[in-house]
């Protein structure tokens, strides 16, 4: 009798915890952020739209993906946000240049046996005269909410990134362009507007900011630093206002190696942590912020 009243227990509480996941993902999908995948990234609060330079740019702006020249894949994992490892989300990224633009591949995982979403990324992007980019991508989502059932549907990306000088970036991202829907649902799935710019004041230190605008919410600002202090250790912090958070993370880079850590904490939900590791496939010729500039032109 104490093994089944436990069972049940245990079974009233991932109702629960699925109940509230739901809901947390009606109200405000960025307070997960596990649409929004790299360490890197969330230890600048997602401010990275102008900068987008390695393979998780697939999720978060796809024209940046045709900075880079060489092949990368990157693995993202968020063990248990907030202390929920019912919101844990896993994510797979992998790029492959050729002589007619940037192919990208991106998978993602999101949530438990109870509620689970999954997602196929197919990107595309191209640039003009390795000043102006562009990038596009195609999402397959599949959802499935347990004695619910499932539902597919896919949604498009678009993204732009120019470079008005060698250092100043302006970058602009629209997620969900047509506005895909899940079958019983009157709202789309997130529709989300970003634009900002990324500066680097110096080559090692660069200087991000970023609007986001998602429907029926509030804008949102998010503000990042990256400080590449040595050729082997990079450090990140920024803050975000909706919600408010502040984010902070350490970049290790080992030949063609990088792991990313990143920690970030919600006024209300308290901290999560975040890790990545980026693997670049061919010759390393020194960190990401030079490769790019010499294959832009930029030194």
């Amino acid at each position: 009798m104490k093994n089944m009243y436990l069972k049940a227990i245990k079974q009233l509480n991932k109702v629960c915890i699925t109940i509230i996941l739901i809901l947390l993902q009606s109200f405000s999908p960025n307070l997960m952020g596990q649409t929004n995948p790299g360490a890197k990234q969330l230890g600048m609060s997602n401010s990275d739209i102008a900068l987008s330079n390695d393979v998780f740019t697939i999720f978060n702006n796809p024209a940046g993906l045709s900075q880079m020249n060489w092949r990368e894949v990157g693995f993202f994992y968020s063990p248990a946000p907030f202390g929920l490892k019912q919101l844990s989300s896993g994510f797979l990224a992998y790029h492959e240049p050729t002589s007619f633009g940037s192919l990208g591949l991106g998978l993602m995982t999101y949530g438990f046996e109870l509620y689970r979403e999954n997602k196929l990324t197919l990107t595309y992007s191209n640039s003009l005269d390795k000043k102006y980019f562009i990038g596009t991508n195609v999402n397959l989502h599949s959802l499935t909410i347990k004695n619910y059932g499932s539902d597919f549907i896919y949604s498009l990306d678009l993204g732009a990134l120019i470079y008005f000088t060698d250092d100043l970036r302006w970058g602009v991202f629209v997620k969900n362009l047509n506005r895909a829907t899940w079958q019983n649902d009157s709202e789309p799935i997130p529709v989300v507007f970003k634009s900002g710019f990324s500066y680097d004041l110096i080559r090692s230190f660069s200087l991000n900011v970023n609007i986001e605008k998602e429907l029926l919410f509030d804008p949102n600002i998010n503000f990042g630093l990256n400080y590449d202090l040595l050729d082997f250790i990079a450090i990140r912090t920024g803050f975000s206002t909706f919600p408010s958070r502040f984010s902070a993370g350490v970049g290790f880079y080992y030949k063609n190696f990088q792991f990313d850590y990143a920690m970030n904490h919600h006024q209300v939900l308290g901290f999560t942590h975040q890790f990545g590791l980026l693997i670049s496939l061919g010759k390393n010729e020194g960190n990401r912020t030079d490769r790019i500039k010499k294959y832009l032109g930029n030194e």
